[in-house]
């Protein structure tokens, strides 16, 4: 056994973990797109869990970013597809950006139907656990949500100068990502802020009765914050109550697109930074919605929006922040390569995975810096 990895953690994610592409549990489906991605990734396209199981061994010689794949769309609630994201985010991330320096961990291993342990009866959970480990009496999870902090705790614990890269999958999958993140700072003593883009303020106690899920999932890590304004949301339009009800309830801080629209991308920057200066925040997260661009951009999602950002008022902004503070965390949610509700047909598609790898590029090496 190879001393790059630690024993626990490699049994833990060989377990739990699946080649990347391969959270989302098919036979033939998309052979051809993911065999095309285990081509680039590992110059071969049979004996796939070996090869990606022997590189597992070598994450502590990786890169500080390190990409996780999460193919759940079980947490949203409008439009399905948003669990071929991590599939596709990263065949176009290789093919925009081949040099771009990262390591896959691969994907976490999904049954589709389900979110969380929390909501299962034992019964379940045993079936699910002969399923995914062939071992009825496995102590590891069975659901996405609940795998992924699992695993990240340790990842973490082990690794603490790395950071995670997640591709959603629904924004529910932001939960576990933050949260196992949010946690290893605070043990690691440092203060980090969470920056948010979305349409939506995913600030819903429940949704439906499920408190995690794509609507309600930040509602859920500010205990993790180490104040409530650490969270910090940009891109908001669609709320069916006014700004000042989620600042004054939830004590978070909101700048709504039509404010970037009103007063200009540079005004927001600066009372991004106005906000953040004394507050000590050694790190940054971002979580990325990609409905926080305008439909016109982003239209392959579960709930495309009318009059959000451009990717370069996004960018504008991140690029400000990385210029102070080191981001070393990220994600990319809710891409659905085959939706759209727009009418634009597959241009869409191409459209939104393009502006996604752009951004997602851009985080990923940022994370390389810090």
């Amino acid at each position: 056994m190879t001393t790059n990895i630690t024993e626990l953690f490699y049994q833990k994610v060989s377990q739990c973990l699946c080649p990347p592409g391969n959270g989302v549990f098919t036979v033939n489906t998309a052979k051809e797109r993911k065999e095309k991605l285990h081509q680039s990734l590992y110059g071969q396209t049979t004996d796939i869990e070996t090869v990606w199981l022997n590189s597992l061994k070598h994450l502590n010689e990786g890169s500080a970013a390190v990409i996780l794949g999460i193919a759940s769309d079980c947490g949203g609630g409008i439009l399905r597809g948003a669990n071929w994201g991590p599939l596709f985010v990263r065949s176009t991330l290789l093919q925009n950006y081949p040099n771009l320096n990262t390591f896959d961990l691969g994907d976490i291993r999904v049954i589709p139907h389900l979110l969380a342990d929390k909501y299962l009866n034992d019964p379940t959970i045993t079936n699910c656990r002969r399923a995914l480990y062939q071992d009825e009496n496995s102590a590891y999870a069975v659901s996405p949500l609940t795998i992924t902090e699992d695993v990240l705790h340790d990842f973490y614990a082990a690794y603490p100068n790395k950071g995670i890269f997640g591709i959603g999958g629904d924004h529910s999958v932001s939960y576990p990502l933050t949260k196992a993140y949010l946690q290893a700072k605070k043990k690691q003593g440092k203060r980090a802020a969470i920056i948010h883009f979305d349409a939506h303020t995913d600030l819903l106690v429940e949704r439906l009765g499920i408190d995690l899920c794509f609507g309600s999932w930040c509602t859920h890590i500010l205990d993790d914050l180490h104040e409530n304004h650490h969270l910090i949301q940009v891109g908001i339009r669609s709320s069916g109550k006014p700004k000042s009800h989620w600042e004054g309830t939830f004590g978070v801080k909101q700048h709504w697109a039509h404010e970037i629209k009103e007063n200009g991308v540079q005004s927001v920057i600066d009372n991004i930074h106005s906000q953040l200066d004394g507050e000590n925040i050694d790190e940054l997260y971002v979580s990325f919605d990609i409905d926080a661009l305008d439909e016109r951009f982003a239209a392959a999602t579960g709930t495309p929006e009318p009059d959000g950002l451009s990717p370069d008022e996004a960018l504008a902004i991140l690029k400000s922040l990385a210029n102070k503070y080191p981001i070393t965390g990220a994600d990319m949610m809710e891409v659905a390569p085959f939706t759209d509700s727009t009418g634009q047909g597959i241009s869409a598609a191409e459209k939104t995975l393009k502006v996604s790898a752009q951004i997602s590029a851009f985080l990923i090496e940022q994370m390389n810096k810090n």
